[in-house]
């Protein structure tokens, strides 16, 4: 079997995201663009902790290079969960984008003070928030040099 180099792997993205139109918006940013990204999804914080330690249903599921994290989730919300994956020693090297609707300042300020590698607030435009989406995945895939998967 031949691997292929990391850098030319399509990188996993888990969105942590309850909405299932923002969770619709971000699939079809995805597929319009072409991404070749593998776009994994978890509806609230106890699931997306699930999903990262791989328990239960997601013992197979692949380590994302990159998570795109809503604040304000059901069960655990944003801040908590950022507060877990920077806090693990496994976890703190996946670079975090919250993508919220929020945009109170308090929160801006607590997620950087989290860790988060980005803070950014979904427009509430179709277009523009497919627009986000894409500069999101440019950055993060052409731009930012990931660490090697673990």
């Amino acid at each position: 079997m031949i691997s292929m180099p990391e850098a030319e792997r399509p990188i996993v993205v888990l969105l942590v995201e309850d909405d299932p139109g923002d969770v619709l918006m971000t699939r079809e940013a995805f597929e319009e663009y072409k991404m070749r990204n593998v776009l994994q999804v978890v509806t609230d914080g106890v699931e997306a902790l699930a999903y990262l330690r791989r328990e239960g249903e997601y013992t197979d599921a692949p380590v994302p290079d990159l998570i795109l994290l809503d604040l304000n989730l059901p069960r655990r919300d944003g801040r908590e969960v950022l507060a877990e994956i920077k806090n693990d020693p496994e976890l703190c090297r996946i670079p975090v984008v919250v993508l919220t609707t929020s945009q109170a300042e308090e929160d801006v300020l607590r997620s950087y003070q989290l860790h988060a590698n980005a803070y950014v607030a979904k427009p509430v435009d179709f277009e523009r928030f497919i627009s986000v989406v894409k500069q999101i995945d440019d950055f993060f895939v052409s731009v930012v040099r990931l660490p090697n998967r673990a």
